[in-house]
């Protein structure tokens, strides 16, 4: 059985400049970055997540100085590795007035399936960065279209506390196919923040271009276990379906709270058997559109 992982990220600070693992000293919503700043390249993620049957994966844009550098690193990765397929999400400023230019620049890169610009992390640093704005922006919403457009997907990456406003946003664009980052970022564990998630949720479960990535769930439970992440995966599959839920490390973010092997096992457990196919790699596969022969 092979299996695709859809969210993760690799670093290479001798090639690319990442300012954000650059910085010291600089606690992030996620936690202490210092473990992880240091490279993270493609045979230590193999190593990762091969020995649980992952043999392809995406690529997630990671705050690169320069997104174009970035893409072009990672290309060079997947065609240095042809026996791990590898499709990749780049950056994108969907609001700047050359953002057509950009978008067709990017796909020149055979790698190349989509765009991700974050809306929201968490409500500490979304309320110094501005992102929370983009809501609001109808050059947002033509950016989208514009992805769309191209065959392009868009991985939205947003707190609960914005899927109302982005479900709106997101009737206006229905040909652009939206992959949502981390289930949306739930980051109030107690009964009664989980409730509300699972409510909010609808605003972006309902539309039908939306997919949901099982991932990331330990940046906002850093003590995290199967248990604890249950009730957020359970929420996710009754609402998308199986056939509308993929499964992402975010690694080597999620790195940071457990080793590949708990991360792997607690999603097995937790996602029914019949619908592992699906999880963990035919949405994924089809949602990035890349070709992935011999997984079966």
């Amino acid at each position: 059985m092979s299996f695709i992982d859809a969210h993760h990220h690799l670093w290479d600070l001798n090639a690319v400049s990442y300012p954000w693992l650059e910085a010291k000293g600089v606690t992030r919503f996620f936690g202490d970055p210092l473990p992880i700043q240091r490279n993270y390249l493609i045979d230590e993620f193999k190593e990762d997540a091969a020995p649980f049957g992952f043999s392809s994966s995406v690529h997630i844009q990671v705050g690169a100085a320069d997104p174009w550098e970035e893409a072009r690193w990672v290309q060079k990765i997947a065609d240095a590795n042809p026996n791990w397929p590898m499709a990749q999400v780049v950056y994108c400023d969907l609001t700047h007035p050359d953002l057509a230019e950009q978008l067709d620049k990017f796909r020149t890169l055979s790698t190349v399936k989509g765009v991700r610009q974050i809306v929201g992390r968490a409500p500490g640093e979304d309320a110094q960065t501005g992102t929370n704005e983009l809501t609001k922006s109808g050059a947002f919403l033509d950016g989208l279209r514009a992805v769309g457009a191209r065959g392009l997907t868009f991985d939205l990456q947003l707190i609960p506390e914005l899927m109302p406003a982005l479900g709106e946003l997101l009737q206006d664009a229905p040909n652009t196919r939206v992959a949502l980052c981390h289930a949306g970022s739930p980051h109030k564990r107690n009964p009664s923040g989980l409730l509300a998630y699972s409510k909010t949720l609808h605003h972006l479960s309902r539309l039908p271009q939306v997919r949901c990535k099982l991932s990331g769930l330990g940046m906002f439970d850093h003590t995290w276990s199967a248990a604890t992440i249950r009730p957020i995966v359970d929420s996710c599959l009754d609402q998308f379906g199986a056939e509308r839920c993929m499964f992402g490390s975010n690694f080597p973010v999620d790195k940071l709270y457990s080793d590949y092997a708990k991360l792997a096992q607690s999603y097995f457990e937790i996602v029914p058997e019949n619908q592992h196919n699906s999880v963990f790699r035919d949405v994924a596969q089809a949602f990035y559109g890349f070709d992935l022969e011999g997984c079966n």
